[in-house]
């Protein structure tokens, strides 16, 4: 049926089938929303914020790099209280990679800033490969590229603040990991001495361990046959 509107529309409402003139469930659920701040571009900067700063020294540079994180808390003193990044700063002596790095922070910061989901933003970077080749940054985990360990730095972040969960290994994993890294350092005790002798650098794995393609670690030893990474628990044994 065909309507002729005589007068100019002042005003509107949304009809229920059953003809309500409003529903109370959804006008709760809709302040309730209003009320709760969420993460958008168009929250302003307050005039302080915390954060954290993580120092990443590489063999590719004479000097190490800063990365500060930090963040805005949303909704202080309620239940919905939630801690977000807001901006990411990197400063360094070397001057090398200067653009790139402004760059980079500007374009990040702007993703923090817009809300919603930004955990991808670690994997991303992480999956950055110098074609150069990489390097193997203290503890003996294989870094492809600077990026992919701003990337990690990140990560680190994201996961103190709650918003990623890292993987974490069960007791009893971990015991059997205890278990069968004490068997290794018995069978090869010349090694674990030669381990155990001051290099420069800290290293929590033996030395002759080998690179995990899972986490990226040089944690993966050989007992009886099977490989078998002390990082992260990946085995070829299932």
């Amino acid at each position: 049926m065909t309507v002729k509107l005589d007068k100019k529309i002042i005003g509107y409402k949304v009809v229920t089938p059953s003809n309500d003139d409003a529903i109370p469930e959804s006008q709760t659920e809709g302040e309730l929303e209003r009320a709760i701040e969420q993460m958008t571009e168009n929250v302003s900067r307050p005039e302080e914020l915390h954060g954290s700063t993580y120092k990443v020294k590489t063999p590719l540079s004479e000097h190490a790099l800063y990365i500060t994180i930090n963040d805005i808390v949303l909704n202080p003193g309620t239940d919905h209280e939630q801690r977000r990044p807001f901006e990411i700063f990197i400063n360094s002596k070397n001057m090398d990679q200067f653009q790139w790095v402004v760059a980079l922070t500007r374009v990040i910061s702007a993703v923090f800033r817009k809300g919603g989901d930004c955990t991808f933003l670690a994997e991303e970077l992480k999956a950055v490969f110098d074609p150069q080749g990489g390097y193997f940054k203290r503890g003996g985990k294989f870094m492809p590229s600077l990026v992919a360990e701003i990337g990690e730095a990140i990560e680190d972040h994201l996961t103190k603040i709650g918003m990623l969960t890292g993987p974490d290994l069960g007791d009893h994993q971990k015991a059997i990991l205890a278990e069968k890294r004490a068997e290794y350092e018995a069978a090869t005790q010349p090694s674990a001495a030669a381990a155990s002798a001051p290099t420069g650098e800290a290293n929590p794995f033996p030395e002759t361990a080998q690179l995990c393609h899972k986490c990226m670690t040089k944690a993966s030893i050989l007992m009886d046959g099977c490989l078998t990474c002390l990082n992260c628990g990946d085995s070829k044994c299932g």
